[in-house]
């Protein structure tokens, strides 16, 4: 029976070039998992957007001197053009800066307001007097009161990844130039997430499918006790805070930011030409919300975002996340990725010299799910020429060019079975059954291990069967390996569809399969003898060693792309 499942992709702030980072962490992960699930038959919605309304959009338009918007749009459609290069495959990718985003945000809200989780507070907040503002969030850092980081964040620590307020800073001091912020009263509504203290215990405790970092972060921050949160901020730029008195203070962009995984549902529902179709993700009890983060997002969203569905109430229920496998860090030669530390590969850059399945091969297999990873340019060459070249493509290139030159390109007819040929098909069942598990469980590595498992079997079974030498006596003996061989050919086409899509859909052209590899589905499909085949071409390119040396080069400052 087809699932629902809802990808919700972490929305990433639109204010530099997008880099490794973010593809590793949040869309990468994502779009695995939404291709197995789409291949499997299920009802995949998969949404994101840029968060347009983030201080660090707020600080670059400052350091240009131009509108926040201005810098939003801009790279906006700098990170939309490198996501649909690099073959994510969103349902839809929307904005934050939509009309409909501002009226689910402003609903949510009003509906939290009504059924008392919002009550106005006045706070001290840091006053910049050079500015004559109030400073939020990145605009302000210090020491991290819990762990003693010193360069905390007025919303988060990045070392321990627990939200902040900024008065809870030590040795505070504005984000610009240095100086030391006074605290002025200001009014404000908050959250009152300590309303949902024993729900969230009584929900987050049982779930113990998630990764144990995310669990044991959350379950560590319930027994700390939550502490209630201020849901609007002193700026201009963002959703407006719908209520008398608050036209100069806006939503606070996390928790607005939050709300776009509802928003972009809705949208995506009504340019569907079905404005329901949305429920079917969101109050379908069977339906499962996959959200794809980086650590240092978790808190968001298993506490914050459950806690503002659990105050939205309403009948039916908005589902509550059912996985939150969020990614350690990805690091570029045990340093983390930094434009300012010139130490960050940017996605356009790379996609001027590469193709998109290699960087996606690499990756999956580094994948930092369980601990931080590490991206070396000499790991990227390795990968590439020693199991996309020299295993996998190499094990699909000799089958097919084998049936070229002796079967006319035609999918041979098999003869009986041996031990071997039926070996090597009980291979592709394996295959699909272990990628099947790696891939539904969130364990991306495991799946692409039972895919090179399986190439690595093909280039056995081949040496072992030896079909170029078989042909000079027994022309049917080959026709049946080179059949069985075409068997595991069209199995590591579907495998590695989820990880290679790209390179995934040649195989299915050189199969001359009718359709899509979508539309094949996750099984084991026999070749249909006497099919005629293009002729082979490469699916990978061999890189040679010196790309290593330049890319690090490169690195130094040389190669990031123009701002267009």
């Amino acid at each position: 029976m087809p699932e629902h499942i809802l990808v919700a992709v972490a929305w990433p702030y639109v204010n530099d070039e997008p880099h490794l980072g973010h593809l590793a962490g949040n869309c990468l992960p994502a779009d695995i998992f939404a291709r197995y699930h789409r291949l499997v038959g299920d009802h995949v919605l998969m949404v994101s957007g840029s968060d347009m309304h983030g201080t660090p959009t707020a600080l670059r338009a400052l350091q240009e001197n131009v509108p926040p918007s201005t810098i939003a749009q801009r790279y906006h459609e700098i990170h939309y053009d490198a996501y649909t290069r690099m073959g994510i495959s969103y349902d839809l990718y929307t904005t934050t800066a939509t009309e409909n985003h501002r009226e689910v945000a402003q609903d949510i809200f009003h509906t939290l307001l009504r059924n008392g989780h919002l009550y106005e507070r006045t706070i001290k907040m840091p006053w910049c007097e050079r500015e004559e503002r109030f400073l939020t969030d990145r605009f302000v850092e210090g020491e991290c009161p819990h762990c003693g980081f010193p360069d905390a964040r007025g919303d988060q620590c990045d070392n321990c990844n627990r939200t902040l307020d900024p008065i809870e800073l030590k040795r505070i001091r504005c984000k610009r130039d240095g100086s030391t912020p006074q605290f002025r009263d200001t009014t404000h509504y908050f959250l009152k997430l300590t309303n949902f203290q024993k729900q969230l215990e009584d929900w987050i405790g049982p779930q113990e499918h998630w990764r144990p970092t995310v669990h044991n972060l959350s379950l560590g921050l319930l027994r700390e006790g939550l502490i209630d949160r201020a849901f609007t901020r002193d700026i201009e730029y963002g959703v407006p805070v719908p209520v008398p008195g608050y036209e100069q203070k806006r939503i606070y962009v996390w928790f607005e930011a939050l709300s776009g995984y509802l928003s972009a549902s809705k949208e995506w529902s009504r340019s569907s030409g079905d404005p329901d179709a949305w429920k079917k993700w969101w109050h379908d009890r069977s339906a499962r919300s996959v959200y794809f983060l980086g650590k240092d997002n978790i808190t968001f969203h298993t506490i914050l975002w459950p806690a503002m569905l659990m105050g939205y109430a309403g009948k039916p229920e908005l589902n509550l996340p059912w996985d939150v496998p969020a990614c350690e860090w990805l690091t570029i030669d045990r340093k983390k990725q930094s434009k300012s530390l010139k130490n960050a590969v940017w996605l356009r850059d790379y996609l001027t010299r590469y193709d998109p399945d290699p960087l996606r091969y690499y990756l999956a297999a580094v994948m930092p799910e369980t601990s931080d990873s590490d991206f070396t340019w000499g790991g990227f060459h390795s990968r590439n020429n020693d199991e996309l070249v020299g295993t996998l493509g190499n094990f699909v290139h000799r089958v097919l060019s084998l049936i070229a030159r002796h079967f006319d390109g035609r999918v041979p007819e098999p003869a009986a079975l041996d031990d071997a040929d039926r070996a090597a098909l009980a291979a592709c069942d394996t295959a699909l059954k272990d990628a099947a598990a790696g891939l539904s469980g969130r364990r991306f590595r495991d799946g692409l291990r039972a895919l090179m498992e399986l190439a690595q079997a093909g280039n056995r079974y081949v040496d072992g069967k030896a079909p170029w030498q078989t042909i000079k006596q027994d022309r049917i003996r080959t026709a049946t390996t080179l059949w069985v061989g075409l068997n595991m050919v069209a199995t590591l086409r579907t495998v590695s569809y989820p990880y290679i899509p790209f390179s995934s859909e040649k195989m299915h052209a050189l199969l001359a399969e009718p359709g899509t590899v979508l539309e094949t589905g996750w099984r084991r499909v026999e070749p249909e003898v006497g099919r005629k085949m293009p002729a082979p071409l490469a699916l990978f390119k061999k890189l040679e060693p010196t790309i290593v040396d330049e890319e690090v080069s490169r690195m130094s400052g040389e190669g990031i792309p123009a701002n267009s």
